[in-house]
């Protein structure tokens, strides 16, 4: 008698961001969000009697632009480069302290603690 071999295929892609067409992680959900706000921009538009190939044109414009925003900087940062960009940029260069009353309350209430 012959017997069925069943196989089983591995899922190789555990723990990895999911990649659509070059972009990764995070950068798809700008782009969906960017077209969610570029079809209400086109609705609003049409219902406030702007021409339809104005609005048209308006909409392509600002995709294209959306597009190419997108993927540069998902090409420039990777996957979490833009998160810990923008992290980089909120970080102080320096920590300035003009007085030293701060540091007397510390002592006294390290010695408070013990």
């Amino acid at each position: 008698m012959n017997k069925e071999v069943l196989k089983y295929t591995i899922n190789k892609g555990i723990n990895r961001s999911i990649e659509f067409r070059g972009l990764k992680g995070q950068y798809i959900g700008y782009l969906a969000a960017g077209l969610a706000g570029l079809l209400v921009v086109f609705a609003i538009g049409y219902i406030a009697g702007v021409p339809v190939y104005l609005c048209l044109a308006v909409v392509m414009l600002a995709g294209s632009g959306l597009f190419t925003w997108v993927y540069r900087f998902s090409h420039r940062y990777g996957e979490h480069g833009l998160m810990k960009a923008m992290a980089f940029r909120q970080v102080p260069s320096a920590i300035i302290c003009r007085s030293r009353r701060v540091f007397f309350g510390l002592n006294n209430k390290i010695k408070a603690s013990k």
